[in-house]
């Protein structure tokens, strides 16, 4: 199948960010080295300005010796895709094979912390303000116990202001008994099915407002259930004022986790739908958005493996969910693909969200027992009218992973920073939608979290309304910035807004003008 190639501006080579995905591969293909990288857009130093973080691997077998290069890096933004590696002074080189990125402001102080998931080792940096991180990770009490979390992300679970980590465990893994995956005669060998390891529980660690956590995974109903997870998004599914989450998991079914409020939880995969495909399979998940494209309630997109399709779940009452993949002409178009990190936004600003999915095998040398290739562009789905959508390919094939979503340059557009393994990042500035108009909101929380995570946003324009929500946790392993954006097409104002804010507060205005980011208080 031909693509058109879409219109983004490859900004890596110039941008100062140099930082190479070190998976550290061996011959013994090891399960975590196709795993990583995580990225997040978050601003760190409250500058304006999006910066960014990128997480990094460690030799094998110690996982925890690094060296300087194989550091995790913080960049950041000096405006006009220019970026500043600032790791040493921020400290946060880190320690172990890192996978995934988390930001949120936990502590409510207006500064972004990070929550670092990783094999063996989870990490959490307190954002001191003056543009270090403490390591806090063992007074915070939120340790991984020897597991190994692909991803994480916040969330207030049980609305009472402080923002509550939900960690996603994969399998239970060592590297002295990695089983042999491929063919021998032949003489390569592949990374192993996930069949080969046994599922984990994730983890859910209450916020006690004091800068420690209580882990309260079995009592919340979460840790009752083993996956093996490698997403993990939050939305108010139903519109019940409290946050849902939906766990991928890889080759088995997926989870959502219903809130039943008071720190409860129910798994309702199954009953709505999205445990697996209308087929009735379970499918390799990986990166998962929750967003409203259609209406009121959020929908649900998931990446998966190549001959899978990346299945779009279409909300139909905030109970269950419908099988959209094919009626979209998403499933023939994402086929060929295996997808990691995606995003839904309105890149080309035009009313309706679109789709982007970071793309390349899980396996890296996919040549030696296939006609197709290991190496992939990326994929963006343009939303039609009608609820379809056209693919486009995004940059030269690599193994992407990781990809975070944010305007970098202030223009009203999302763009896209993706990961590759053994390979710098790809920085793409978006330049769709040339003469439509755009509108962007920052939340302040004050009886709820700060960060207004949670928080739903209804506009009406002369073309209708549309929603969205504040969330940090888009995609694989991957962090993206709080501002809730629309795109307006030719629209030049807003007419009506409401911000439905965590916990049961509601405000509304009227006239907003397009073409700027709207900061508000609750």
């Amino acid at each position: 199948m031909a693509y058109a190639q879409a219109p983004f501006e490859d900004r890596s080579g110039s941008s100062g960010i140099s930082v190479t995905l070190r998976h550290h591969a061996t011959a013994e293909k090891h399960q975590i080295e196709t795993m990583p990288g995580g990225v997040a857009a978050f601003d760190y130093d409250n500058d304006g300005k999006t910066d960014l973080f990128f997480t990094n691997g460690a030799p094998q077998p110690s996982l925890v010796k690094r060296a300087p290069e194989d550091c995790n890096r913080l960049y950041r933004n000096l405006g006009n895709w220019r970026f500043e590696d600032v790791t040493q002074r921020a400290g946060l080189c880190g320690e172990g094979y890192s996978m995934g990125a988390a930001t949120a402001d936990y502590d409510n102080d207006g500064f972004a912390d990070l929550f670092v998931a990783g094999v063996n080792r989870n990490l959490l940096y307190r954002n001191r303000g003056d543009g270090t991180f403490e390591d806090v990770t063992a007074k915070a009490g939120v340790g991984n116990r020897g597991q190994w979390a692909v991803a994480a992300g916040w969330f207030d679970a049980d609305n009472d202001g402080h923002l509550d980590l939900f960690v996603v465990n994969y399998v239970k893994w060592d590297p002295a008994k990695e089983p042999f995956c491929g063919d021998a005669k032949a003489g390569y060998r592949s990374y192993c099915h996930p069949k080969f390891y046994e599922p984990l529980p994730n983890l859910l660690f209450r916020n006690n407002g004091d800068g420690t956590f209580a882990d309260v995974s079995r009592a919340s109903g979460i840790g009752t259930h083993s996956g093996k997870g490698m997403g993990v998004a939050f939305a108010d599914t139903r519109g019940s004022g409290r946050m849902d989450l939906l766990v991928t998991n890889d080759t088995t079914p997926n989870f959502l986790f219903r809130n039943l409020g008071a720190g409860r939880f129910e798994e309702t995969g199954f009953l709505a739908g999205v445990a697996m495909n209308d087929d009735g399979r379970a499918l390799s998940s990986m990166g998962v958005d929750f967003r409203a494209m259609a209406g009121p309630l959020p929908d649900l997109f998931v990446t998966a493996l190549s001959n899978e399709t990346f299945p779009l779940y279409r909300n139909r009452d905030g109970a269950s969910f419908s099988d959209a993949t094919y009626a979209s002409q998403i499933g023939r178009a994402t086929l060929p693909y295996s997808g990691w990190g995606t995003g839904i936004y309105d890149f080309d600003n035009d009313g309706r969200k679109d789709i982007f999915a970071a793309c390349g095998d899980v396996q890296t040398n996919t040549e030696l027992h296939s006609s197709r290739k290991s190496k992939q562009p990326n994929l963006l789905l343009l939303a039609q009218t009608g609820g379809t959508f056209q693919p486009r390919e995004i940059a030269a094939p690599a193994w992407h992973r990781g990809a975070a979503f944010a305007d970098f340059d202030g223009d009203g557009r999302v763009d896209i920073v993706v990961t590759r393994l053994g390979e710098a990042p790809l920085l793409l500035r978006n330049t769709m939608g040339a003469g439509r108009n755009w509108i962007a909101f920052q939340l302040q929380g004050s009886k709820g979290n700060r960060d207004a995570i949670g928080a739903r946003v209804r506009i009406v324009t002369a073309a209708g309304e549309q929603w969205n929500h504040v969330t940090t946790s888009v995609g694989y392993a991957s962090s993206s910035e709080t501002l809730v954006r629309f795109g307006l097409g030719s629209n030049d104002a807003v007419q009506a807004a409401e911000i439905y804010w965590p916990g049961g507060g509601h405000t509304k205005l009227n006239a907003l003008a397009a073409g700027k980011i709207h900061r508000l208080q609750e």
